[in-house]
């Protein structure tokens, strides 16, 4: 099988690289345009593996993906090359229009371009998987759970880019027969997730006797799924999943933003002591605008028709995190020396019209 994964060297990019050509004997084309949260770091482990290749192109370089859909000849595309991180989205929404709206367009017509030269048989088992998030769905209340069939209501730039580009994925699978098919995820953590997002930024910002800020009280409420959970689970749908179709993938492990990051500080306290508690560092901070109050998915399609299960459970999959960064300082102590670990995410100013 030969799979090209865009957004490769990001988080949960570089897992399913990993998993696809570990697990799977798979042959891989990573596609990457090395943005601030692209890491060839995370793809060390296939590093000079004969059945990976990377390349670094923009998704909008329509003629350079052209050149990659030709050269590689995939028989699936799986598209995770997105902006992905909320509070940035807020500060400047920009580069989240032109690469989650704009670049899913350009390479929806690059993989059409190419899967209309394949002879028919080639083109019934081609599958393109467009891999998107639970926030654009908008916000739950305290009970429910967001279905398949759940109304989209995006709340902030990052949730509406992803929205327009989950119904620019359906709409070329509906007007041009394409074989699209659709994920939706709840929050991912784990080992190589960049120190910007809420887990991998509280244990660093813990272990370097920093505040640890929570966005107003704690209490919004997000589903986390380890991110291994998830990349077993875009190989099944991308496999068995029903063309046209969209699955939820949810790791049922509602937390509150508070208790993620008491976790956090508990087994800290517990595997590298300090001379306070850590959850001493804890700090309220007024909350970002837009701030969804709830996300939790319903799993039952994907889990009925296709068999997927979560492995991780949220404390096991938590503990294995912490650890993970407490034993990866190579990996992420560049990143980090980057990232000032300063709070994103305030109002920024409107572009000047005209």
């Amino acid at each position: 099988m030969r799979v090209m994964v865009t957004g490769g060297a990001g988080f949960i990019g570089s897992t399913f690289v990993r998993y696809l050509i570990r697990e799977r004997g798979y042959s891989v084309l990573t596609i990457d345009k090395l943005t601030y949260a692209g890491c060839l770091a995370s793809l060390r482990d296939v590093e000079g593996h004969p059945e990976h290749q990377f390349m670094q192109i923009d998704i909008c370089d329509h003629a350079k993906m052209a050149e990659a859909f030709r050269a590689f000849a995939p028989e699936r595309v799986v598209h995770l090359a997105a902006e992905s991180h909320v509070d940035r989205s807020i500060a400047g929404a920009a580069s989240f229009i032109q690469t989650n709206i704009v670049g899913t367009f350009h390479l929806l017509e690059s993989a059409r371009s190419y899967w209309s030269t394949l002879d028919a048989e080639k083109q019934e088992s081609f599958r393109f998987l467009h891999v998107s998030t639970d926030e654009v769905y908008g916000s739950l209340g305290e009970d429910g759970l967001f279905t398949e069939s759940t109304g989209y209501d995006p709340s902030s730039p990052y949730s509406a880019s992803k929205a327009a580009s989950d119904h620019l994925a359906k709409a070329w699978q509906k007007t041009y027969g394409m074989p699209v098919l659709v994920s939706n995820c709840s929050n991912n953590y784990g080992p190589y997730h960049f120190p910007e997002k809420l887990i991998p930024l509280t244990i660093l910002n813990a272990i370097a006797g920093r505040d640890l800020p929570i966005y107003g009280m704690g209490d919004n409420v997000r589903d986390w799924l380890y991110v291994e959970d998830h990349v077993r689970a875009l190989d099944v749908i991308a496999d068995r999943g029903t063309i046209g179709e969209t699955y939820n993938v949810g790791g049922r492990n509602e937390r509150r933003n508070i208790d993620v990051v008491r976790t956090i500080c508990s087994i800290l306290d517990d595997v590298m002591p300090g001379r306070a508690p850590y959850a001493d560092q804890i700090r309220f901070v007024s909350d970002r605008p837009g701030h969804d109050r709830r996300y939790a998915i319903n799993a039952n399609k994907l889990e009925t028709e296709l068999g997927w299960r979560a492995e991780e459970s949220f404390e096991t999959g938590i503990r294995k995190t912490v650890r993970w960064y407490l034993d990866n300082e190579w990996w992420w102590r560049p990143l980090s020396n980057r990232y000032n670990s300063a709070r994103l995410g305030l109002s920024a100013p409107a572009l000047p019209a005209g």
